[in-house]
């Protein structure tokens, strides 16, 4: 696809076929992902591949919706606050905004792949540390389950850019 399709008809789905994914065009995902830029190059994410059946039943527990259930792969996307830059002016920890745009390219990869996705972010995650046995540094960000679907992209509600956009100072 080029670029600008990918963006435009990239949509968070909530119907998987549960056709399978094939472990090497996750591995091509999960590439975009690692190939993200972070703050000072520190990458400080890592990816729990879930696609075995049984965990995939034990990881609804966490987001207990039927649609989710339905997808065949949920990538859990984590952060390690103890490896990402802060910002020296006021201590920003960007460990989020690194593993945003880690996603980000996951997700766009997906698309470009023929795939849906969708953000998850409304989820327990101290079910998720227990589940995937994360240890304490490490913290799950969001829930990206992937997979086949069935159903249309619905057409996008965008604010304006004249309303978002400032140049030269915020007026």
């Amino acid at each position: 696809m080029e670029f600008d399709q990918v963006i435009s008809s990239r949509y968070s789905v909530r119907s998987f076929t549960g056709q399978k994914v094939d472990r090497n065009t996750i591995l091509e995902i999960l590439q975009a992902a690692h190939l993200a830029p972070s703050a000072v190059n520190f990458q400080p994410w890592h990816f729990i591949v879930v696609t075995e059946p049984e965990n995939l039943i034990d990881l609804h527990d966490v987001y207990p919706r039927n649609w989710f259930k339905e997808a065949p792969v949920c990538i859990v996307v984590c952060s390690d606050h103890s490896l990402s830059w802060k910002r020296k002016s006021d201590g920003k920890d960007f460990a989020d905004v690194d593993v945003a745009i880690a996603i980000d390219h996951l997700v766009l990869k997906a698309t470009d792949l023929g795939l849906g996705t969708c953000w998850v972010c409304n989820f327990d995650t101290e079910m998720v540390r227990k589940k995937l046995q994360l240890p304490a540094y490490i913290e799950p960000i969001a829930l990206i389950p992937v997979g086949y679907t069935t159903s249309e992209a619905p057409s996008k509600s965008r604010n304006p850019l004249s309303e978002l956009v400032h140049w030269e100072k915020f007026k």
